[in-house]
C-alpha cells in the first residue's frame, strides 16, 4: 500500500483502491458520482464534473426527473476521459435506515453499470464528506455489496474505489485487507 494502491480478486473480478480525483480517471468505463436528488452538479466533485467534462452532463441531467433516495441514472461524461458518469442519490448520515439505503444505493449503480455492460467503473467514499456518513461504516456497505456482485456472474470485471486523501485511504485499506 505504500504506493497509494490495493487490490483484491473476488470472484472473476478485482476490486482496487487508490488515492486521486475520480474525474481524472483515464482507465475507467464509468465513474459513480454521489448525486443531489434535483441532479444538480453544484461544488466539489459536482464542480469538477462541470468543469472538466463541459456543460453537456448538467444539459444531459435538466432533461431528467428529480430521483429519489437509491436511485440512479447514467449519462455522458461529456470531455472526461470514462464514456458515462453514474449519478447515484444516497442517503445522508442519520437519516433512517442508513446503511440499508447506501447498500441499495451501491448496488443500483452496480446494476446500471452492469445493464450497461460496462468492464471497469470507480466509486468514490460514497457519502463521505459533504452527507456526513463516517468513513468505515461508507467502506463497510461499499465492500459488502461488492463482494456480493463480484461474486456472482458480471460484466464487471474492476470496482475502483478513488478515495482523495490518506484520511479516506485508510478505512478503506483496512476494509479491503480484512476481506476473505
Amino acid at each position: 500500500m505504500s504506493d497509494g494502491v490495493s487490490e483484491k480478486k473476488i470472484g472473476g473480478g478485482t476490486i482496487r483502491l487508490q488515492r486521486g480525483d475520480i474525474t481524472l480517471l483515464e482507465d475507467v468505463d464509468a465513474f459513480v458520482f454521489y448525486a443531489t436528488h434535483e441532479l444538480k452538479l453544484g461544488t466539489g466533485i459536482g464542480g469538477a464534473i462541470s468543469v472538466r467534462g463541459g456543460p453537456a452532463i448538467q444539459e444531459e441531467l435538466d432533461r431528467m426527473d428529480h430521483l429519489q433516495t437509491t436511485q440512479s441514472v447514467i449519462t455522458g461524461a461529456g470531455e472526461l476521459k470514462p464514456k458515462h458518469i453514474i449519478h447515484a442519490v444516497g442517503p445522508r448520515f442519520q437519516e433512517p435506515e442508513t446503511e440499508p439505503k447506501l447498500a441499495a444505493t451501491v448496488e443500483g449503480a452496480l446494476k446500471l453499470a452492469e445493464e450497461h455492460e460496462l468492464a471497469h467503473v470507480a466509486f468514490p467514499a460514497m457519502g463521505c464528506g459533504f452527507y456526513g456518513i463516517p468513513l468505515d461504516v461508507s467502506a463497510r456497505v461499499m465492500f459488502t455489496a461488492f463482494q456480493r456482485h463480484l461474486a456472482r456472474s458480471t460484466p464487471l470485471k474492476q470496482i475502483t474505489i478513488c478515495v482523495i486523501d490518506n484520511r479516506e485511504f485508510k478505512p478503506f485499506a483496512i476494509q479491503l485487507a480484512a476481506m476473505a
